[in-house]
């Protein structure tokens, strides 16, 4: 889709937005994921697309795909680039390079619920998360370019997620077998 057509769509969308915010709320798309055995899992969309996992094979997994952690990388870098592709095309800015890379650093202590030397609880998500973006677009200055990036750096749904902390709900259906 050309960046005109991405930018003629957001205003579509966001004029009915402007009149009825209410038609912005909605329940995102399910993710389902299915024990494939071992460490392994298939990850199901309701409209039929699907992705595989993995661990790496000195935690007992195959390393035969991406680790949900990967995916969530990827998510975060995907979403970032989206983001500011959509915010181009509505300012009419041509882009010619744009890439994020996102980096975490984890403990692995928390994934195997090993507690630190104090006994306390390691956390098993990431302790720190980079995500650096590389921009370039003909005849626009650098800092207009920095501050575009930086408008939309809290409307990216998954950037978002790591800025807020968003509740969990869990529930748990045990099978009779």
């Amino acid at each position: 889709m050309s960046m005109d057509r991405i930018a003629a769509s957001m205003e579509r969308v966001s004029a009915v937005l402007r009149r009825k915010p209410q038609a912005g709320i909605g329940q995102d798309s399910a993710a389902t994921a299915r024990w494939d055995g071992g460490l392994r899992t298939s990850v199901h969309s309701d409209t039929g697309r699907s992705v595989l996992t993995d661990m790496p094979a000195e935690i007992g997994g195959e390393d035969s795909a991406m680790t949900p952690g990967w995916l969530w990388r990827a998510g975060l870098a995907s979403c970032a680039v989206t983001r500011i592709a959509m915010a181009a095309a509505a300012e009419g800015i041509v882009l010619q390079t744009l890439e994020a890379r996102a980096t975490s650093r984890s403990d692995q202590r928390g994934v195997l619920a090993i507690p630190d030397a104090d006994g306390h609880a390691v956390p098993a998500g990431p302790l720190a998360v980079e995500l650096r973006v590389r921009i370039g677009a003909p005849g626009v200055p650098a800092e207009r370019l920095q501050a575009l990036v930086a408008s939309v750096a809290s409307c990216a749904p998954v950037s978002g997620l790591v800025e807020q902390a968003t509740p969990l709900s869990l529930s748990v259906d045990v099978m009779a077998i």
